[in-house]
């Protein structure tokens, strides 16, 4: 991966909403929020409830509203929290209240608080090292640009002190190793390297090459503010075999190398 550079055009792209990150009428009440990141992520936990862990936080699978996860922006995300509860977003929902969501829900929710206040930040798409033991499992974290003047560092937003626990990490999740999240771009790179086993990386029984793949061009597709559905497939993302030829190859290659090669080459990315 590319030395992080800061570059200041870069930096104003990410600091402002994307059609997924606007919160529309609901940006005023981000002055109720706090600032310090660290109770902002609890916030977004307070609001969320992910639905492959509900039964930790009391809730059983079949009384979700499990249609949340089709939701796309956050400005819908927090139309449906507050019609369940009309309190300040600052207020924890009890979780039969939460909006139902993944990893990339919580992820965009996160990015598009920080947006509202001109803090620069982007979500991320790749695969985490510590949800599975010895798998890279599919997952969505937020890329915040540290205030005192860079680089940018990794944060879990969907990580609070019950999966805290349940997961067993050992670091912290408002600084994820690069080692412990893999952006797509590095899986791609290492499952081509043959340094890694590509079927250790996906969710479920869906794994290889080719979940590598999508991912990668979702990642792109977040680098450009269009925060995609973690199930969203079409033309190569749809693909279940190898990629077709050396030009598909080629390009794959590319996108990897343009997704990790820091804001020097930020221009490039949004061609």
């Amino acid at each position: 991966m590319t030395p992080p550079t800061r570059n200041p055009e870069s930096l104003r792209y990410y600091a402002t909403s994307g059609p997924f990150s606007d919160l529309g009428a609901h940006a005023a009440r981000v002055r109720d929020l706090p600032e310090a990141l660290p109770e902002l992520c609890r916030v977004v936990q307070g609001l969320v409830v992910h639905p492959f862990l509900s039964r930790l936080y009391g809730l059983e699978p079949d009384t979700l509203h499990w249609d949340d996860l089709q939701v796309r922006s956050a400005s819908e995300m927090l139309d449906r929290v507050l019609a369940l509860d009309p309190g300040p977003l600052w207020t924890p929902r009890a979780p039969a209240h939460r909006f139902v969501g993944n990893c990339r829900h919580f992820t965009v929710l996160l990015c598009a608080f920080l947006r509202a206040r001109s803090v620069p930040a982007r979500a991320r798409c790749g695969f985490g090292a510590y949800l599975e033991p010895s798998r890279f499992e599919d997952h969505w974290v937020c890329e915040v640009w540290d205030a005192a003047g860079g680089p940018w560092r990794l944060v879990d937003a969907q990580i609070d002190a019950v999966q805290h626990e349940l997961f067993r990490i050992a670091f912290d999740p408002l600084d994820v190793p690069r080692t412990q999240f893999l952006v797509a771009g590095d899986a791609w790179q290492r499952c081509r390297r043959g340094d890694v086993d590509p079927q250790r990386f996906g969710i479920l029984d869906l794994r290889g090459l080719w979940f590598v793949r999508g991912n990668l061009l979702r990642d792109l597709a977040a680098r450009r503010k269009r925060e995609l559905l973690p199930w969203d497939s079409w033309g190569l993302m749809g693909k279940r075999d190898r990629p077709d030829g050396a030009a598909e190859v080629a390009l794959l290659d590319r996108v990897a190398e343009l997704t990790q090669a820091g804001d020097a080459r930020h221009a490039e990315v949004l061609q």
